[in-house]
């Protein structure tokens, strides 16, 4: 996926008024999602995604960051200034479009590094199939 496509996106799902207010969102939130995977993994993440997207997943931040939704969602909060609820909505905005913007197979090796409360975020639901695509 292109990086024009990717922010439109992401514009167009979290409702907000232009392209550059999509890239600092979805800049904040992979700079978040890198903090709790390893290194490896946020390479070959990045690696999937247009420059300079890619560029939140591959700064050097040692060792992988243990901590649920709720700090996942503080932590976007913080980098973005927005309300824990506006963060929620953002980190939606910007997980469901990279859920169709890299393999699936990338994406389900992510989402076994994250909590299962995460999954909605990426436009799924989890469950006893360990999550499947909600249809929209």
């Amino acid at each position: 996926m292109r990086f024009d496509e990717f922010l439109t996106l992401v514009r167009d799902r979290g409702e907000y008024h232009s392209e550059d207010e999509a890239e600092q969102v979805s800049t904040a939130v992979l700079w978040v999602i890198a903090s709790r995977i390893g290194p490896d993994e946020a390479a070959g993440l990045a690696s999937d995604l247009p420059a300079p997207l890619d560029d939140a997943l591959r700064l050097e931040r040692g060792r992988p960051e243990t901590f649920g939704r709720e700090e996942f969602l503080r932590r976007v909060a913080q980098q973005t200034g927005a309300r824990p609820r506006t963060a929620e909505w953002d980190a939606g905005a910007v997980l469901s479009t990279l859920g169709e913007a890299v393999p699936g197979d990338r994406v389900e090796h992510l989402l076994a590094q994250l909590p299962e409360d995460c999954a909605d975020l990426f436009g799924r639901r989890g469950g006893p199939e360990g999550g499947t695509h909600d249809g929209r």
